[in-house]
């Protein structure tokens, strides 16, 4: 089924000739009639909703402008902090708290006149690859509700793929957007690090997180980044610029542009996800662009450094979580059960997991033998990408190296599940950008998603080779 894309949308509610109201009210329906089996959403926002709307339609009326987003109704990964609206990143032990500001990207998009329509759900503090680790139950793909939408971000793809919201926003720290994009036929982009702010983002791990949107198209997908981006000197990790100028660059095509080829790619890929991949080569070569053979002799070490790096990180942004500050309390007789036991009661066993290996990994004893080798490896990999992108321009891989697969199929098996993030994590541990389009079909007639990899800053040449594979396919 086709959506109304956000540049439609926007188009014609600033011109008057569709009401941000019918907008959101057709959105909403659609929530009605499919939430109960998909549950993307942890909260849907229908009475601010409806206000924000009624407002963007009485601007338009007046003629006082309304913003590159008018009208367009849009999701945010419950990890984003909305003033006043509780934000739990699907956590018991943040259940019902209720931020007293707003996130950047969520000031952002309001000025931009997006209709914010709810919190969506994810894997526990973001900690996963299925959004089958909520606190609240699992999100399902709505392209096959016995399967799931991917993670950590899954219930914000969910709710672009159903036609929930015209985009959404979701939050990257090793292909938390690009997985799930992939894994519902979505294009979802990773930035730059720094390109987005993360200000009231709650933090899993600080080095690798990055916002980034969902969208049905490669131009909605730029016309969100030209929204997000930008310096916010609220954030110490933004990059002293604008927002980047993609809207711009996405009918120049890729003639004269070289694209990599891994010839040293990790194994595990499903047949038909390898054939979607050559099938976008051949698609760029036609178009004009040169293909290049590289390698990249460490991108097989980028998932353990990754499971060091990112869980060492959690461990320390988690503490945060003690029954003291804000959140659930478990009353005990002394502070130490207190900690103890609202910790075991408030938090997931993927987090737990997670918190107990990364604290290992800092430990007195450890911390050089496995973090401090964590962050070599992360050297090591981005001298790789370095010498990469001197003989091409961006690098295409797979996204997953498998189509949405069913629930509760790999939640038995953590190593199986880390598995899903292979050629993603690398772009985090470098800080690169990366973005994941739809390209065709696999196994079980399901989304493939292919991924465009730049080298930081490279927006503009990604989004190119993106809007090529989207006329392509």
């Amino acid at each position: 089924m086709a959506f109304r894309t956000a540049f439609d949308i926007a188009a014609q509610v600033s011109t008057g000739k569709l009401s941000a109201t019918s907008v959101l009210e057709e959105h909403l329906a659609r929530i009605g009639e499919r939430e109960g089996e998909i549950h993307a959403f942890n909260l849907v926002t229908e009475e601010s909703a409806r206000a924000t709307a009624h407002a963007i339609d009485e601007s338009v009326s007046k003629g006082r402008p309304v913003g590159p987003l008018a009208g367009v109704p849009i999701a945010l990964k419950d990890n984003m902090c909305t003033r006043g609206v509780p934000t739990t990143c699907s956590s018991k032990i943040l259940e019902g708290w209720k931020p007293p500001y707003d996130a950047t990207v969520v000031t952002r998009l309001a000025a931009a006149g997006a209709v914010i329509v709810g919190k969506t759900n994810l894997d526990e503090f973001a900690m996963g690859s299925s959004t089958e680790n909520s606190a609240f139950g699992p999100t399902r793909n709505p392209l096959d509700t016995s399967r799931v939408p991917g993670g950590s971000s899954g219930g914000s793809a969910a709710a672009v793929a159903a036609g929930f919201s015209a985009a959404s926003l979701g939050s990257d720290t090793g292909g938390s957007i690009r997985q799930p994009a992939a894994l519902c036929g979505l294009v979802g982009v990773k930035p730059t690090y720094g390109v987005v702010s993360r200000q009231g983002l709650v933090a899993f791990a600080s080095s690798l997180d990055q916002i980034g949107p969902f969208t049905h198209t490669v131009a909605d997908a730029a016309l969100l980044m030209e929204v997000i981006g930008g310096h916010d000197e609220n954030d110490s990790t933004s990059l002293p610029q604008p927002a980047p100028s993609l809207t711009a660059v996405l009918d120049r095509g890729v003639k004269g542009m070289r694209i990599g080829r891994i010839t040293d790619m990790p194994e595990g890929c499903e047949p038909e996800v390898l054939a979607r991949l050559d099938e976008a080569f051949e698609a760029l070569r036609k178009a004009g662009a040169t293909i290049v053979d590289i390698t990249l002799p460490s991108l097989s070490y980028g998932l353990t450094a990754y499971y060091l790096v990112a869980p060492a990180e959690a461990s320390s942004n988690l503490a945060r979580y003690d029954g003291v500050r804000y959140g659930m309390r478990v009353d005990a007789p002394d502070l130490n059960a207190m900690y103890a036991a609202t910790r075991s009661q408030g938090f997931g066993p993927e987090v737990k997991r997670r918190i107990m290996l990364g604290t290992y990994a800092l430990s007195a004893g450890y911390f050089d033998a496995y973090y401090g080798k964590a962050l070599k490896v992360r050297r090591l990999l981005a001298d790789d990408f370095a010498r990469a992108y001197g003989s091409c321009d961006v690098i295409l891989t797979p996204t997953s190296p498998t189509v949405a697969f069913k629930l509760g199929e790999k939640t038995n098996d953590p190593l199986t599940m880390y598995l899903c993030d292979v050629f993603t994590i690398p772009t985090n541990l470098v800080g690169h950008a990366a973005m994941s389009v739809p390209f065709g079909n696999g196994a079980y007639e399901l989304p493939v998603g292919i991924q465009v990899l730049a080298p930081a800053l490279g927006e503009e040449q990604m989004f190119m080779v993106a809007a090529e594979l989207e006329r392509g396919r």
